[in-house]
């Protein structure tokens, strides 16, 4: 009997070790979404979305291998065993960027967790740069999108780090497919700029072109970053 009991203790360990040591997994993938816009001096970017199937899983994580053209990048999350009683089965959606670097102009080839269950596919396209300083433009320091519902305009909001810079204007453009573009460009009105936080909110009209019923607004923000959010297109 007490070699039974020693038995079933080291099973019931067993289970807790497994419960509670994560491992990191493959993780669905719905979309790779390419803005439009990317020259050859920027820090360029694609944006994946996906889901994690349950509370189980982690933050997901990404991994990037650049060869020539092709770009393979690996999303995964750190794993607990179903067995674990803080693992709730609950649908968690995820939007994460993936940052590429600088990039040579021409036509990409983005494989995400390809020769998967889990594989998509997409493309992006990098222009020729007309000058050699990164980000030709300065944007504004945009840290957060606001959306209503059922309305077309939203609010870019955030805080500059002077008052020498005011907004010039903002170009939007779209990628043919599923991505508008923000770009909300600054000038300088001044030579003096004291370090001095800015508030600001920028009402930006989304434009009715693209036809997908869900898009990705790609707002260019301040040093080579970007704000990302989907929006219901109908």
């Amino acid at each position: 009997m007490r070699a039974m009991n020693k038995a079933i203790s080291i099973m019931v360990l067993g289970l807790f070790v497994n419960a509670g040591t994560p491992v990191e997994t493959l993780v669905p993938i719905q979309n790779i979404f390419s803005p439009e816009g990317f020259d050859s001096n920027d820090n360029v970017e694609v944006i994946v979305e996906g889901q994690l199937p349950n509370l189980c899983h982690k933050t997901p994580m990404k991994k990037v291998t650049i060869k020539g053209y092709t770009i393979d990048i690996k999303v995964t999350a750190l794993s607990y065993h179903e067995s674990n009683p803080f693992c709730p089965e609950m649908v968690v959606p995820f939007l994460e960027t993936v940052s590429l670097g600088v990039l040579d102009k021409g036509n990409y080839k983005i494989n995400v967790n390809g020769k998967t269950v889990f594989a998509k596919d997409g493309v992006l396209t990098v222009n020729e740069s007309t000058s050699d300083a990164v980000d030709e433009s300065v944007y504004a320091r945009v840290d957060y999108i606001e959306k209503s519902h059922g309305s077309r305009t939203v609010k870019l909001k955030g805080y500059n780090p002077s008052d020498c810079f005011v907004l010039e204007k903002v170009e939007v453009f779209h990628n043919n497919k599923d991505v508008y573009s923000i770009l909300p460009k600054m000038k300088q009105i001044s030579d003096f700029c004291p370090m001095k936080m800015i508030p600001f909110e920028y009402d930006v009209e989304v434009p009715k072109t693209l036809n997908k019923s869900r898009v990705l607004l790609h707002v260019r923000a301040m040093e080579g970053k970007s704000i990302n959010t989907i929006f219901d297109n109908k």
